[in-house]
């Protein structure tokens, strides 16, 4: 059973910034499909940043220069480093993986971008 945890959300001012963390169980990180959505109040959850096992990233476009999708393969963890942020960027944020034709999601992790 694949489980998935976030973690580091919270408050923040405009122009701060955030790390997000979702754990993963299982060495699943570094072998699938990972990404970042979220979902903002009263809105769909959007695609915020993808990493194939390739390692290569997509971001949409909103985010673009301000936040970075890695991974930590020793550690089966997904991160999400945000800077700059805005107002817009306030949300539920989760975790996806994609597991063969299986789609995983975390319980998600508030973020809150505030003056």
């Amino acid at each position: 059973q694949v489980q998935l945890v976030e973690s580091g959300g919270g408050l923040v001012q405009p122009g701060g910034s955030l790390r997000l963390s979702c754990a993963a169980s299982g060495r699943l990180v570094s072998r699938n499909t990972m990404g970042w959505y979220r979902r903002a109040p009263g809105q769909q959850r959007e695609l915020v940043a993808i990493m194939p096992s390739s390692g290569l990233t997509n971001y949409v476009d909103s985010v673009k220069g301000r936040f970075t999708i890695s991974r930590d393969g020793a550690k089966n963890t997904l991160l999400l480093q945000m800077t700059n942020l805005k107002l817009e960027d306030t949300a539920v944020y989760y975790c996806k993986a994609r597991v063969g034709l299986r789609k995983y999601w975390g319980q998600g992790t508030q973020v809150t971008v505030s003056s």
